[in-house]
C-alpha cells in the first residue's frame, strides 16, 4: 500500500491510497465542519438532498441508471459525528479495471460522477428542489425518532449530551425535529453553500491505478478548480486538547420510560495529569476493563454475576472519555453500579495479570492487523488521523500496544473519574429503583 497527501488548494486535500490488494476502487469525498447547535439539522439534511439528483443528472433514478452503466458501482452517503465535528460523506464503490472484460477507464468515470453530484446538486431558481426538501424533512423526522425507539443508542447520545450539554460533541448529528418547520429549500441551499465554500473537503481514492492519471482529473475538474481556498477552522480533538478537570459528585440522572431492560451509562473523565502521550495505554485500559469478552465488565458483571444482559466499555480517543454501557434488569441498578464501581478500583490496585496484558494486546494487534484488510476501514483510519492532526502508522500503533507496562495502566487507572451516571429505567411499579 501506498499513500500519499497532497493540498490542491487551502482547506482541500487529496489522498490517493494506492493498493493492489482489493478488486474494487473507492472514491469518497468528506466535508467536514464544526458542530454547531444553530445549523445542526440542516447539515443533517444536505447528504439526503444531494443524493437525489445532480443537474446533469437530475433525479435519485438517472443516477442509479449512470451507476449501473458503471458496471454496477454503487454510491451512498451519510454522517459522522468525530469529536466537536461533524463530517459529510459521499461514496462511490466500483470495480476496478483490471476486472473488467476491457480496460475503459472505470474509475475516472466513477470519480467525475462522484464530483458531480457532491459539487454540481440539482438547483432550481438558486434553491432546492422543494419536492425533495419536503421529502427528506419527513424521512429526517423518522429518522429522529428512530434513534429514540433505539434504547441503547438513545441512553449513549443521552449521557453524552448530559455530560456536554449544548457544546458540540453533546449535540446528535441528526439535529432536532423542532428545527424542520423553518427549514426550507431556499435557506437549505443557502447552508449548502456555505458548508462547500467553507468546509475542510478531503478527496480520497483507494485502488488500483495510476497515481498521475488520478491526481490530473482531480485537480482539473472543474468544479474542484472553482472551489475557494479556506482556513481549516475545525475543532481540534486529541490527548492534548480535552483537557478534563475533576468533579466533585458525579452527576446521576434516572429517566423514565416504557423499557423492558434498563439502559446504564457511565461517562468517565480521564484526568492526563502529566501523563504524556496516554492513548495507547487507554486503549489497552479500555480493552482489559471493559472491551471484549475476556474483559473484566464481561466476565464478572454479565457472565459470573448476571447483572446484564450487556457489558462494555469504549474509549472515545477524541474526547478523553470511557463510556461504560449496560443493559440491565431494572431493581439491579444499584448492585450493578457497586459492582463497576469494585472493578474501576481493582484497575486502580492493578488487579489483573501479566496474562490479561499479553492476551490483550494479541487481541488489539489483531485488530491493527485487520484495518488493511478492509478499504473502507483503511480509509476511515487514514481520515481519522488527518482530523486528529495526530498520524500514525499502523506498524507504529502496533508497536506502542506492545510497549504498555503494567505499571502504566495502573497509573492511568488512578488518573480515571466518574463524570456522570445515566440510567433509563421503566417508569412502571420499579420506579423508585
Amino acid at each position: 500500500m501506498k499513500y500519499i497527501k497532497q493540498n490542491i488548494k487551502d482547506g482541500v486535500t487529496l489522498h490517493l491510497i494506492i493498493n493492489e490488494n482489493f478488486k474494487t476502487d473507492f472514491s469518497v469525498v468528506f466535508i467536514s465542519i464544526p458542530l454547531e447547535k444553530e445549523n445542526i439539522t440542516k447539515n443533517a439534511l444536505i447528504p439526503a438532498i444531494i443524493k437525489n439528483g445532480s443537474k446533469k443528472y437530475n433525479n435519485y433514478q438517472l443516477i442509479n441508471e449512470e451507476l449501473e452503466m458503471l458496471y454496477g458501482a454503487s454510491f451512498d452517503c451519510g454522517l459522522d459525528k468525530t469529536g466537536d465535528n461533524l463530517v459529510l460523506k459521499f461514496y462511490i464503490e466500483s470495480i476496478n479495471d483490471n476486472f473488467l472484460p476491457e480496460k475503459n477507464e472505470n474509475l475516472e468515470k466513477v470519480l467525475n460522477l462522484l464530483l458531480e453530484i457532491v459539487f454540481n446538486p440539482l438547483v432550481e431558481n438558486e434553491s432546492f428542489k422543494n419536492q425533495y426538501v419536503e421529502l427528506e424533512k419527513r424521512n429526517l423526522e423518522l429518522l429522529i425518532n428512530s434513534v429514540r425507539d433505539d434504547k441503547d443508542i438513545y441512553s449513549y447520545e443521552k449521557c453524552i449530551n448530559i455530560m456536554y450539554k449544548n457544546s458540540g460533541y453533546g449535540l446528535s448529528k441528526y439535529g432536532n425535529i423542532e428545527d424542520l418547520k423553518n427549514i426550507n429549500s431556499e435557506n437549505l441551499y443557502e447552508r449548502y453553500k456555505e458548508i462547500i465554500s467553507n468546509g475542510k473537503i478531503d478527496i480520497i481514492v483507494s485502488g488500483e491505478y495510476k497515481k498521475e492519471k488520478i491526481e490530473k482529473q482531480v485537480k482539473e475538474n472543474e468544479f474542484i478548480k472553482n472551489l475557494n481556498p479556506r482556513k481549516d477552522n475545525l475543532n481540534i480533538n486529541n490527548f492534548k486538547t480535552e483537557v478534563k478537570e475533576k468533579v466533585t459528585e458525579p452527576e446521576i440522572v434516572k429517566e423514565e420510560m416504557d423499557v423492558t431492560q434498563g439502559k446504564l451509562v457511565i461517562g468517565l473523565d480521564i484526568l492526563p495529569n502529566n501523563l504524556g502521550d496516554f492513548r495507547f495505554i487507554a486503549i489497552m485500559y479500555n480493552a482489559i476493563f471493559g472491551n471484549g469478552v475476556n474483559s473484566k465488565l464481561f466476565q464478572i458483571v454479565r457472565e459470573k454475576e448476571s447483572l446484564a444482559y450487556t457489558a462494555k466499555s469504549e474509549y472515545v480517543v477524541q474526547k478523553n472519555n470511557i463510556f461504560i454501557r449496560c443493559g440491565i434488569e431494572c431493581e439491579k441498578y444499584d448492585k450493578t453500579v457497586e459492582l463497576i464501581k469494585e472493578l474501576l478500583e481493582q484497575m486502580k490496585k492493578g488487579e489483573f495479570t501479566e496474562e490479561d496484558i499479553l492476551k490483550t494486546k494479541e487481541y488489539i494487534t489483531s485488530g491493527i492487523d485487520s484495518i488493511n484488510e478492509e478499504q473502507d476501514t483503511q480509509i476511515l483510519y487514514l481520515f481519522g488521523q488527518e482530523l486528529s492532526k495526530l498520524p500514525l502508522k499502523t506498524e507504529e500503533y502496533k508497536e506502542k500496544i506492545k510497549a504498555v507496562t503494567k505499571e502504566e495502566i495502573v497509573e492511568f487507572a488512578n488518573n480515571i473519574e466518574l463524570n456522570t451516571i445515566y440510567f433509563l429505567k421503566n417508569g412502571g411499579e420499579n420506579a423508585d429503583n
